[in-house]
């Protein structure tokens, strides 16, 4: 029987990974098969389970069930057990594994595609879900000096503040957002606001010299990036972060090297295509 993995989550009809992850095996020669799994929320258990009786080689995991699908797990790895969210399955034997790739994948996305620098620098991460815990782990283990936290509910906030080690952390206020943004060196926009069909952000002012990081890859660019170009700053959209995070997933699959530029080259095509 194809060996097979997927995504699991809510709604499904934006995702970029079977593209990514299809392209990918094809390049490997591998005879798998890479699926979308939509999944309600009251449905998570049995659809882990359904992981596991088929024997599929893996999944990932995305919004809305990266935090709750910890508790259906076996083991976690050390970032997945830091951050309280599992984007990445591997079934060993009957056993399933929780990882997550964000951290990996936005570090790679920072040092292979913009060439960012971190180490000293005011970070302001935006949300207080998944995305964000994993952003914040990364910056703090890449010597951030400052990392502020703003997001809409407090108490998530509270919790993502407490994985910070070495950074000074600030918090801001949703509201005062507009003015007080522009005293940072790196932005970073971990909500799903200004994705196609979703609200935007409130109206930042990047500065010259600021860069902006948007985990939104669709559209490509967001206002916020648009913004941040417009301003003499430099932005980016997701779609390299999704990239990396992928291809770290496929290493825990197969132990082989992933295809990266053929990744992104079939990543690019799926989204002209929409």
């Amino acid at each position: 029987m194809k060996s097979f993995a997927g995504v699991i989550g809510w709604p499904l009809e934006h995702s970029l990974s079977p593209a990514i992850h299809n392209a990918a095996f094809r390049r490997l020669g591998l005879d798998w098969v890479y699926l979308s799994f939509p999944v309600r929320a009251e449905d998570l258990a049995t659809a882990v389970q359904g992981l596991r009786a088929l024997g599929a080689v893996g999944a990932n995991v995305t919004m809305p069930h990266k935090g709750e699908v910890v508790e259906h797990m076996d083991d976690l790895s050390g970032d997945a057990r830091a951050i309280g969210a599992v984007n990445t399955i591997q079934r060993v034997g009957h056993r399933l594994i929780g990882h997550n790739t964000d951290v990996d994948g936005f570090l790679a996305f920072v040092r292979d595609d913009a060439g960012l620098r971190i180490a000293d620098t005011r970070c302001l991460v935006l949300g207080a879900g998944g995305a964000a815990r994993a952003i914040v782990r990364a910056l703090d283990a890449s010597g951030a000096a400052t990392i502020a936290l703003c997001a809409r509910r407090d108490e998530q906030a509270e919790q993502v503040a407490a994985l910070v080690s070495d950074a000074e952390v600030e918090r801001l206020r949703w509201d005062s957002l507009p003015g007080e943004s522009r005293a940072f060196d790196l932005i970073v926009n971990a909500t799903p606001l200004g994705m196609r069909g979703q609200d935007a952000l409130p109206e930042l002012e990047p500065t010259e010299g600021q860069a902006v990081v948007d985990l939104v890859y669709d559209p490509p660019e967001t206002p916020l990036v648009e913004a941040a170009k417009r301003a003499g700053g430099a932005g980016w959209g997701g779609l390299g972060m999704l990239v990396h995070q992928a291809a770290a997933s496929l290493r825990i699959w197969t132990g082989q090297e992933a295809p990266v530029e053929a990744m992104s080259v079939a990543a690019l095509h799926a989204l002209s295509r929409r």
